[in-house]
């Protein structure tokens, strides 16, 4: 079980880019969850993931040398969807389907998948911890740096910024 979620049900086993292949496969999932459960819900999802993803992914790498394995995607799924809650909220107050912000959605998963792969401050800290933790981590840090430029894209295309 613990593996079947760690591969978030083996998107993990797809060849080449499972990082990415797991950040796309979180789209299609968290959108759904923003329309069954809301905001909020999605907010709780999200936390659960990481919780879960935590335990899988210790139990996965428990007695290995590879304390993270690129199959491991969970941990994708929780940075991506962290970094897909301003669109959520963005879209719960304006009263529009998430999808119509699809701006956000962009940034959201280009940034992520960009702080994920460069790893600066935060992220690189937690991904050199060499444990589960740093795992999930490393992708919370990534999906909250998304989260922040998804907020000022949003800013800047509303002008609350004044740029």
């Amino acid at each position: 079980m613990s593996k079947f979620i760690a591969t978030f049900f083996g998107v993990g086993n797809l060849p080449k880019a499972p990082g990415t292949w797991g950040s796309l496969a979180a789209l299609p999932v968290g959108y759904v969850l923003h329309e069954t459960v809301g905001f909020y819900g999605f907010a709780i999802a999200t936390v659960a993931v990481f919780i879960i993803g935590w335990w899988a992914t210790a139990a996965v790498t428990k007695g290995s040398d590879n304390h993270d394995p690129s199959e491991i995607v969970i941990d994708e799924v929780a940075g991506q969807w962290i970094a897909l809650l301003p669109v959520s909220l963005g879209a719960t107050h304006a009263g529009a389907d998430m999808l119509a912000l699809w701006p956000g959605w962009v940034v959201a998963f280009v940034g992520f998948r960009l702080f994920d792969i460069w790893k600066p401050g935060p992220v690189g800290w937690a991904d050199r911890r060499g444990d589960a933790l740093g795992v999930m981590l490393d992708d919370v840090f990534a999906g909250i740096i998304a989260a922040i430029c998804v907020m000022i894209g949003a800013g800047i295309s509303h002008g609350l910024l004044g740029v």
